[in-house]
């Protein structure tokens, strides 16, 4: 379907804004381009680092923005004050699956042990079969290419099929993002092969 374009986007990004200024002007032109295309913010809820960014950047641009946090979270990372909606859940497995539902596709900005929790969660879902929604990692400044060597290196060591890297699209630049979610083959992960003992 060369024509999709999701009505609410997951984005998993830092609670910080990182070294690299630039970060934090693709975090921004991310959320103005959410609001533009009409697309909901789907995000963890926080006011701070370059989830703030996002968020602040959807709603001074008109558009929407859910927040998902859990209660315990909701203090320490100082939730967004004005979101959309704001869902406060009990557990960080809570948090992501609720994300996930209400997501129609991911993007992956620059983050920290959270965002590749995050990203790794749902791209092992769609290598096992469990959804179709596109994933989306921009590699800002080449944030993300130790991570992008590491998802080589597993399929070139034999622990996963070369299959799964196409459920994982790689741009670097923020106008890619829409076109890669389209052009994102619609089928899930196969039935893997097992090494039986």
């Amino acid at each position: 379907m060369p024509d999709f374009t999701p009505s609410s986007l997951c984005v998993f990004c830092g609670s910080r804004f990182g070294t690299d200024p630039a970060t934090s002007e693709t975090a921004v032109a991310l959320g103005r381009l959410l609001a533009a295309r009409d697309i909901t913010l789907v995000y963890g809820g926080g006011g701070v680092g370059l989830m703030g960014l996002v968020a602040n950047a959807v709603l001074d641009s008109g558009g929407r923005a859910i927040g998902i946090i859990p209660n315990f979270l909701l203090q320490r990372e100082a939730g967004h004050p004005a979101l959309t909606e704001t869902v406060v859940v009990e557990t960080m497995h809570e948090r992501k699956l609720q994300m996930f539902e209400r997501s129609e596709a991911f993007v992956v900005l620059p983050g920290g042990i959270g965002t590749l929790e995050e990203f790794f969660e749902v791209l092992s879902w769609r290598t096992l079969g469990l959804h179709k929604k596109p994933i989306v990692i921009i590699d800002q400044g080449g944030y993300w290419q130790p991570l992008a060597a590491l998802l080589r290196g597993v399929v070139d060591g034999g622990f996963a099929d070369r299959t799964h890297l196409d459920h994982v699209a790689i741009v670097s630049e923020l106008n890619e993002v829409l076109p890669a979610i389209a052009a994102m083959p619609p089928s899930a992960g196969s039935e893997k092969p097992l090494d039986r003992v």
